[in-house]
């Protein structure tokens, strides 16, 4: 089943969902940052490219012809991966398909309307059961918690 991350007090959730997946890619898991926002896809792909203190990431876009030769991909395609280790979500939903994921990462802001969404995510994936743990970002002060 599914493992149910969720990393709140983040002050930058983009910062925190890329250093994750510099995480995640390193310790050799294929990550899908998901998302259906195009603009939101755009600019996590400048940000894997640009992103010095991350090293580099192999990482394309949902739909590109390397898609499932490449370890880190961004957009809403849960299907284009060759393994579901990692699934990033990025939206304000649970996202269609990530109980074929082993871990599911959820990243909650400091914004009310925010975080009243994220627990209404925790009560749905908690209804069905799934293992829910939590990070508290203040504490730790990064992503640098697994």
């Amino acid at each position: 089943m599914t493992r149910v991350d969720f990393y709140f007090n983040a002050t930058d959730k983009r910062s925190v969902a890329l250093r994750l997946a510099a995480k995640a890619y390193q310790a050799g898991r294929n990550t899908l940052l998901y998302t259906s926002d195009p603009a939101l896809a755009a600019e996590l792909d400048i940000d894997l490219w640009t992103a010095q203190q991350l090293a580099f990431i192999p990482h394309v876009r949902c739909g590109h012809a390397l898609a499932a030769q490449t370890p880190v991909l961004i957009g809403g395609c849960v299907d284009a991966l060759t393994a579901c280790d990692v699934m990033i979500n990025l939206t304000t939903e649970p996202p269609e398909g990530f109980s074929r994921f082993d871990r599911l990462i959820e990243i909650v802001g400091l914004d009310e309307e925010d975080r009243r969404q994220a627990r209404g995510r925790y009560r749905y994936y908690q209804e069905r059961g799934y293992a829910l743990h939590a990070h508290d970002l203040a504490k730790t002060g990064s992503a640098q918690s697994s």
